[in-house]
């Protein structure tokens, strides 16, 4: 419990970046901090509570942070070439 508590003070470090900024790549690195702290709360926990639907969501998170992060760079490949 104590680790998935150091995890979420990491998540709220992220927060502030997505929210501070400055550009939109330090917005998008924060949000993939808050993903993977948040897949990491959710697994420990998961084997805290004893609990398997918590390693599920954690798995299906892991896939939608891959997806925006792919999404993300599509985006600003696009934005480049135009």
């Amino acid at each position: 419990m104590a680790a998935a508590l150091v995890l979420l003070l990491a998540m709220a470090a992220g927060l502030v970046r997505v929210i501070v900024g400055p550009s939109a790549a330090d917005r998008m690195m924060g949000a993939q901090l808050l993903g993977t702290m948040g897949i990491g709360v959710l697994l420990l926990l998961a084997f805290a509570f004893e609990r398997d639907a918590l390693a599920d969501v954690a798995l299906i998170f892991g896939l939608l942070a891959s997806v925006a992060a792919v999404a993300f760079t599509r985006r600003r490949i696009g934005q480049d070439q135009d």
